[in-house]
């Protein structure tokens, strides 16, 4: 029998007041400590205690270092955050657990976390005297800096700087003036105004730290609006928001491009946040001596600008530079090769033949763009790809946000997962998804395509983690696939190009007017390179993925380059990471780390 509210509450005040016992004896009873931790137990931290993001396991290693991490931060109890929901009973990673949220205090800043209770029926958990109900998992996360608080709400500006003055400069006056950088650089520069530099600049802006995003286009919103006509966000809109400002009820569920394009802008303005469009760095070094970079600007009319930022903050996506694979023979085809990066609109090829080379969401998409448009479309099938139907299995991950709770809460419930618990859980939606799709899936194979599911069978969202793609978001392309509208052949069955389309290892020849490579892109290590040179890039190492760890390569922490940070990922993982990355530029800022 699972627990009423009742007990939940009464065992997560207990456990509480257990732990906090704990910290009053300074680690002198850790063996003691440990057994308020089932063995098999994890702590995940995120900057909260250890200024790190990282995750321990094991419960002698999260007690061991959870008193050295106190006696360092000034941590002296947790409680139960009397704001958030109640403790209960909930199920992550296919585990039931007494789910409950704490807040607590350090030194320097004020932080939340989630610990969740599972009984100790294990015999390696029971032969260590403790309390009956242990943590499963432990999360802290810093939420705030003393003294350096986000500037909203009560914390708000009040305005009166330019609201009072009738002869001094007013708003509009002093934002023109501010977003020149006449007379100064920023603190921060952010390359890539998408919805990873947006959500961090905005961020920054509310702790005060002067930031220029910059972004080689020519209008804020134009990394949507210039890709393809068809395009729609594949996740729902309830995942989808950037910090501070969610998107309005009357919004669609799957947001169109060029409407997402039109709110990029708005936000923008709304946020208050300076942007240099047309504008692309060309160049960069750091000075060790300084602790300043040195950052060419270069603008679409030929201008240039060094400024000299103490941190510059990488946002251009996952991947920032197409990938543009040596393909044998391709160099015989004598019509246009195009990089999905540069693939506009089906009716450009309306009654002509295509190949398109690559099977993620964007081959797909283009391939029913421009099968929808009347193309004669073939798709090239380079490795096996994951299939999901968009509704209901690639939503399978995102039911937490369908629970009766605020984007915030869910937010951090999915922060707080150690990787471990995520891959498990993953591996469960999946098992869902093929039960789901199955119909479909048997179609593809019958056709010849070739389905896989991730590493470990961890799925759609795994794949985008580790290697940014590898998936598809079926949203008609698959059926036409699997009615050979949108014919299919193998890569390995290709023996060449020619001049006018493609031959066959078995004789047949396919007619092509057009190839469209939507081959991905360049991990971003490729973009370090570029800009600041192969030195800086050996010392970041790998971006993006886990190798060996449990938290992404490089992103939203320090890198091996002191003042060089990298955000990127999903609308989520931009709204959730930003403000983690934030706060630690902020404590650099103030001199707290």
């Amino acid at each position: 029998m699972s627990p009423d509210p009742q007990e939940c509450y009464q065992q997560a005040t207990h456990w509480i007041a257990l732990f906090n016992q704990s910290l009053k004896t300074g680690g002198s009873h850790q063996d003691n400590s440990a057994s308020l931790f089932l063995a098999d137990s994890y702590w995940r931290d995120a900057l909260g205690l250890t200024w790190q993001l990282d995750t321990i396991i094991g419960g002698h290693n999260i007690a061991a270092t959870l008193h050295d991490c106190a006696a360092k931060t000034g941590l002296t109890a947790i409680s139960l955050d009397e704001s958030a929901t109640p403790p209960k009973w909930a199920n992550r990673a296919g585990t039931d657990a007494i789910e409950a949220f704490i807040k607590f205090e350090t030194k320097d800043a004020n932080g939340r976390g989630i610990i969740r209770l599972c009984e100790a029926k294990d015999q390696v958990d029971m032969n260590a005297a403790g309390p009956p109900w242990r943590a499963w998992t432990f999360f802290t996360a810093i939420d705030s800096l003393k003294g350096h608080e986000e500037q909203t709400d009560r914390n708000r500006p009040s305005g009166s700087s330019y609201s009072r003055d009738f002869r001094g400069p007013n708003w509009l006056d002093k934002r023109i003036a501010a977003e020149k950088y006449d007379d100064r650089d920023p603190a921060v520069l952010v390359v890539g105004g998408g919805q990873a530099g947006l959500s961090i600049a905005a961020r920054l802006t509310q702790l005060g730290i002067d930031t220029l995003i910059v972004d080689k286009n020519s209008r804020v919103g134009d990394n949507w609006r210039n890709r393809y006509h068809a395009l729609t966000l594949h996740n729902q809109l309830h995942v989808n928001h950037l910090p501070y400002v969610p998107f309005p009820p009357t919004w669609p569920t799957y947001i169109p491009k060029d409407m997402l394009a039109l709110w990029f802008e708005s936000y923008a303005a709304m946020m208050e946040l300076n942007f240099w469009t047309d504008t692309e760095v060309t160049a960069g070094k750091y000075d060790e001596a300084s602790k300043l970079w040195d950052i060419t600007l270069t603008m679409k009319d030929g201008r240039a600008r060094h400024m000299a930022p103490r941190h510059v903050i990488l946002a251009t996506g996952v991947s920032g530079i197409a990938n543009l694979p040596e393909i044998p023979t391709l160099d015989a085809f004598a019509g246009p090769v195009l990089h999905s990066s540069r693939y506009h609109d089906g009716d450009d090829w309306a009654g002509k033949n295509a190949i398109v080379i690559g099977c993620g969401n964007s081959g797909h998409d283009i391939s029913q763009d421009l099968y929808s448009s009347g193309a004669n479309v073939t798709m090239v099938q380079r490795s096996p790809s994951l299939v999901v139907n968009i509704e209901p299995s690639a939503q399978f991950p995102y039911r937490l946000y369908d629970e009766d709770r605020t984007t915030d809460e869910c937010d951090f419930i999915t922060t707080s997962m150690p990787l471990p618990l995520v891959k498990k859980a993953h591996q469960h939606f999946t098992k869902q998804s093929k039960e789901a799709d199955k119909p479909l899936l048997d179609k593809l194979r019958a056709v010849g395509f070739q389905l896989d599911f991730g590493e470990d069978d961890t799925g759609w969202q795994f794949k985008y983690l580790t290697r940014g793609g590898g998936y598809y978001f079926n949203v008609g392309a698959s059926d036409l696939i699997a009615d050979e509208k949108i014919k299919l052949i193998q890569n390995a069955t290709i023996d060449r190009f020619t001049a006018n389309g493609v031959t066959l290892k078995d004789g047949r020849e396919i007619p092509a007017d057009v190839v469209i490579l939507a081959t991905g892109y360049k991990p971003q290590e490729h973009l370090v390179a570029k800009l600041f040179g192969q030195d800086i890039a050996d010392r970041v190492g790998p971006i993006w993925g886990y190798g060996d760890g449990l938290e992404l390569r490089n992103m939203y922490r320090p890198t091996g380059q002191p003042g060089l940070w990298i955000i990127a990922g999903s609308f989520a993982q931009c709204r959730i990471n930003s403000k983690y990355l934030a706060l630690q530029i902020k404590a650099v800022e103030a001199a707290l780390i």
